[in-house]
């Protein structure tokens, strides 16, 4: 555990409540705390709940704005001491004070507390070890309420501190101590307040976060021993059995101390596990650092985060992360990301991203399946009973008006929010186990998924061999299930890029991070279109896939700035990629230099359920695969040239080799002429400029674009050396364009170019860049 973590309000999320699981789920149902509206309060209250130290009240309250009385807060404090629960027996039968009676419901509690000689039994010590004294008259009385800094006295006491090591005037010595030490961090109310419960909770965490006057961590010094790392889930099945342990990482699972279950509100958090001396959880301490933002995954790179929005952060490469419920770091993790996937960042006070959570912050237990359009049925019992929750839609921002009929529903308690995706899978029912009535892992498409208890009714109705639709949650579990083509308008929507392809055989990464592998039968035509594509995948046979290219629906030109294609808006996660040599690959609107990307230049585009575009398949728009320069044919001699008849008429040049002339005469190539496309299927000259894609294994031209010839653009259609309009669009201009003087055959600079004649012919390509400028 960190030995001093500056806690502040996670002010972007709010209430994290308990999730409570329906009939039938295979986890006890979890009531947490269902009035509390701030997530740091939240958090700590459930960890305390875990340690015993908080309880609430009937009806899951847990009344954070109540007072705190003198014999409440020695409750509270008893189970932050060492061994302190299992000392409360000797304490119950003893009067200390005269109106605390060993009849009065606190009296072990409060004994304790004020014992001088607390854990010195049979010594010798005299020290004063009590963290709490009576008033002048000898009396305890319990049912005044604590101040905040009398609360800080006594836990200050806990960390080993005493009158002696204060200085000034009471209180004020002592809470300077405490903001030098954590214990109040994130609380900012005077000590002369009333202390609530929800200021309690935050000290009382605090004091778990803080070091002892000796310098030890006093949260791990009252456990037996400690583990620390990220949270990944409060669901998994220990070495015992149970299946309601809390598991760090990728790490060994550890069972629940006095069978307690948490409510999954601490998932994706970095902290340490307090282990008893069973081995036990007796609680996890999380890491506040800072604020938590919800994000959608655009792209990235080892050091470089990028949203859907456009906004970037910088990321660490050993930034800790968990994704598909395994710790990893940021540079290995962040390749398992698809355009689109939620992530949860928690940012610390300086900015840094501290740690990455990808997807719902929890691994869902249950789920409800939305029956009627703009329907929240049943969110509410998924939150615990809360209904301070936000939603989110395949990774956006949602209202209840956003939702659709056979839309899936979790709630993810670490970041208060129900999540809903609306990813259907269409397939042939391969197997089922360990039975059909009640599944827990099903086969479809060779891809084994596992089954939610909440699917059971849905998936009881249906028989191997089948092919039916899955309803998927945003972590790939099955929700429900219906039979292929029963519900009109309802059918299987699974997107991905085709990774693999040969006539016989395809592996397609879906968009919702499921690999489908398969045979296929395709002609040589059909793996050519298909490959490093995005296409849509079903099945209607065991062991086949049905693969179709995705193409159209393409509304108008991009523009970048209006985040609009055509006449629709762009969704606020929005996924984009271009494909290039070596693939399809992600890219982010910021990427994206041009003001403007033509319509032209797009494969594809998703509406989605709001009428905005959700996905955009581009031709490469970054232009990073293409050189560009003017085409060159070297002929090596003649050979005869037929009429139609099959008589000679004559001889024509053979062509042996292609070159591209660039920048200062410098040559790339010469290429032996092997199979190329060309795009747009475009006639292609000697002389021409172009673009082209090399294949440098086998050494040649593997694809040839041309580019659209501009001519007679006067220099005042230059706003600037990085922009210029034609026709009423705006080009972008990169800093390397080529400038080519053909009354002098030398290439020169876009200065030298715009110096020698008022007006250029310029050469664009599909993405809205110029390329090469001309002046003669």
């Amino acid at each position: 555990m960190k030995k001093r973590i500056v806690s502040f309000l996670m002010a972007v999320c709010l209430a994290a409540s308990a999730l409570a699981l329906p009939a039938g789920a295979k986890t006890a149902a979890v009531t947490g705390f269902t009035d509390i509206s701030d997530h740091s309060t939240a958090v700590a209250a459930e960890c305390l709940r875990l340690l015993g130290a908080m309880t609430g009240y009937a009806g899951g309250a847990f009344r954070p704005d109540g007072q705190v009385t003198r014999a409440q807060f020695c409750k509270m404090a008893t189970y932050l001491i060492k061994d302190g629960e299992s000392q409360l027996s000797r304490y119950r039968t003893v009067t200390v004070f005269p109106d605390v009676k060993p009849s009065h419901w606190a009296a072990a509690y409060i004994n304790l507390a004020s014992d001088s000689g607390r854990g010195a039994a049979g010594s010798e010590d005299k020290t004063d070890r009590s963290i709490i004294k009576g008033y002048v008259d000898g009396k305890f009385h319990p049912e005044r309420v604590v101040t905040v800094g009398q609360a800080v006295t006594i836990l200050m006491r806990l960390l080993g501190y005493s009158d002696a090591d204060m200085g000034g005037i009471w209180p004020d010595g002592y809470m300077a101590a405490a903001a030098s030490c954590g214990l109040t961090d994130g609380v900012s109310a005077p000590a002369s307040d009333p202390l609530t419960r929800g200021l309690a909770a935050r000290l009382l965490v605090n004091l778990l976060r803080c070091d002892s006057k000796g310098g030890a961590n006093y949260g791990e010094s009252i456990a037996a021993s400690s583990v620390e790392g990220m949270l990944t889930t409060s669901t998994a099945t220990a070495a015992d059995g149970s299946d309601t342990a809390m598991q760090l990482g990728s790490s060994t699972a550890y069972s629940m101390a006095g069978g307690k279950v948490s409510t999954g509100a601490m998932n994706g958090m970095k902290g340490t596990l307090l282990l008893n001396k069973a081995g036990k959880v007796m609680t996890f301490v999380p890491e506040i650092t800072g604020v938590s933002r919800t994000v959608t995954f655009a792209s990235g790179t080892t050091v470089k985060l990028t949203t859907a929005s456009g906004e970037s952060f910088n990321i660490k490469s050993d930034t800790a992360m968990v994704v598909n419920g395994e710790q990893k770091t940021w540079a290995t993790g962040y390749t398992w990301l698809n355009p689109g996937m939620s992530l949860t960042l928690y940012i610390g006070e300086s900015g840094t991203v501290e740690y990455i959570f990808a997807g719902a912050s929890a691994t869902s237990s249950a789920a409800v399946v939305v029956y009627t359009r703009a329907s929240a049925a049943g969110f509410s019992e998924l939150a615990g009973g809360s209904t301070r929750y936000s939603i989110y839609k395949n990774g956006a921002a949602a209202s209840v008006s956003d939702l659709r009929p056979y839309d899936v529903a979790i709630y993810s308690p670490g970041t208060n929010s129900i999540r809903v995706c609306d990813t259907r899978i269409t397939g042939v029912y391969e197997n089922a186990s360990p039975n059909l009535d009640n599944p827990t892992e099903i086969t479809v498409m060779g891809t084994k998924f596992p089954v939610l208890s909440t699917a059971a009714d849905t998936m009881s109705k249906l028989k191997l061999g089948q092919t039916i639709t899955l309803l998927l949650t945003e972590d790939n579990q099955v929700a429900g299930a219906i039979e292929a083509g029963s519900v009109n308008g309802i059918n299987g929507n699974a997107l991905g890029i085709v990774k693999e392809v040969s006539n016989s055989k395809a592996t397609v990464n879906l968009l919702c991070g499921v690999t489908i592998s398969g045979s296929v039968s395709l002609s040589d035509a059909e793996v050519s279109r298909l490959k490093n594509h995005m296409a849509y995948v079903s099945s209607s046979f065991k062991g086949r896939l049905a693969l179709a290219r995705m193409d159209g629906g393409v509304p108008g030109a991009l523009d970048v700035s209006a985040r609009r294609m055509g006449s629709q808006l762009l969704a606020d996660n929005v996924m984009i990629y271009q494909t290039t040599s070596s693939g399809m690959e992600p890219i982010s609107l910021q990427e994206i230099s041009s003001a403007s990307i033509p319509a032209s230049a797009a494969v594809y585009a998703r509406t989605n359920w709001a009428g905005r575009i959700d996905l955009i398949v581009f031709n490469s728009i970054t232009g990073s695969d293409y050189q560009f320069g003017r085409l060159h044919y070297s002929m090596g001699g003649t050979e005869p040239d037929y009429d139609d008849d099959g008589k000679v008429i004559g001889s024509k040049p053979v062509y042996e080799t292609l070159s591209v002339i660039t920048g200062n005469g410098t040559q790339i190539g010469p290429f032996s002429i092997g199979h190329y496309t060309v795009v747009d299927d475009r006639e292609v000259h000697d002389g021409d400029y172009v673009g082209v894609i090399l294949n440098k294994q086998e050494n040649l031209i593997e694809t040839i674009l041309l580019l659209n010839k501009c001519e007679n653009v006067l220099n005042s259609a230059w706003s600037s050396a990085a922009s210029v309009t034609i026709g009423g669009q705006t080009y972008t201009v990169p800093s390397d364009v080529l400038c080519y003087n053909r009354s002098s055959g030398k290439w020169v600079t876009l200065d030298e170019a715009r110096a020698f004649a008022s007006t250029s012919t310029v050469y664009t390509d599909q993405s809205g860049y110029v390329r090469v400028v001309e002046v003669r």
